[in-house]
């Protein structure tokens, strides 16, 4: 029993390198990751769970176009693929922080990168499965996303903390919140296009209140870079008189 403890002690801390949670779900997720990747078989690496977890966001816009071709109840797809990308997206990066084989700037890259394709697959999706205008709102969602990855890259930047969650809401919410939409679309055809425009809408005020934090903290970056120089030059100024 002490043994299992002390494992999932050590597994929390190396996976909780390196990065910043702030979503509700955070002390869940994170205990559930720790287990997992002690569970991972050695054959499999964080490049293979990458493409594990971009596989499942082919699943979430498969669904949509089975769900317009052939028959709505395709959409149900979607919760196994979010729940595979979830598996993939939230385990690659932590299984290398706990095998002591984290490949820092590469993991990065790839994953925002394969992120941003799968995200703009999950909405080409939508845009097949939804009707006339209702079109846009997949457009916008992949714009606003993208926004939401952009802001976490440059906080990332400025503040040197990476964190990938938007205040409470995070990735794993962010799926809940859109299998939960198609769910009920699945029972109440129509409802995914009001649903998925009030998300759109939540999304963009979100993308405001982060936009919003991350210019204060820039400010408070250029302020103290200033303040350094400042003190830099005063130093110069004393050690030429």
């Amino acid at each position: 029993m002490k043994s299992n403890k002390f494992r999932m002690v050590k597994s929390l801390r190396l996976i909780s390198t390196d990065r910043q949670r702030t979503n509700i779900l955070r002390e869940w997720e994170q205990k559930t990751i720790a287990y997992l990747v002690q569970k991972i078989p050695s054959w499999i690496s964080s490049d293979g769970l990458t493409a594990i977890g971009f596989f499942g966001n082919t699943m979430v816009a498969a669904s949509f176009v089975m769900g317009a071709f052939l028959n709505r109840y395709w959409l149900l797809l979607s919760l196994l693929g979010f729940f595979v990308n979830w598996v993939g997206d939230s385990l690659d990066g932590r299984l290398a922080y706990y095998r002591n084989k984290p490949r820092k700037w590469y993991g990065f890259s790839l994953d925002v990168t394969v992120d941003w394709i799968g995200t703009f697959l999950i909405g080409f999706g939508y845009t097949i499965y939804a009707p006339g205008w209702w079109k846009y709102a997949g457009f916008f969602f992949v714009i606003l996303y993208g926004w939401e990855m952009i802001t976490a890259q440059l906080r990332y930047k400025i503040g040197n903390k990476y964190s990938i969650d938007s205040g409470i809401f995070g990735p794993t919410e962010v799926r809940l919140v859109l299998g939960t939409i198609i769910t009920v679309e699945v029972f109440i055809p129509g409802s995914i296009q009001y649903l998925a425009t009030v998300a759109c809408i939540v999304l963009l005020v979100s993308n405001l209140i982060e936009a919003r934090k991350l210019l204060r903290l820039a400010d408070e970056r250029d302020k103290a870079d200033r303040r350094m120089k400042e003190e830099e030059y005063k130093k110069k100024r004393i050690e030429n008189a």
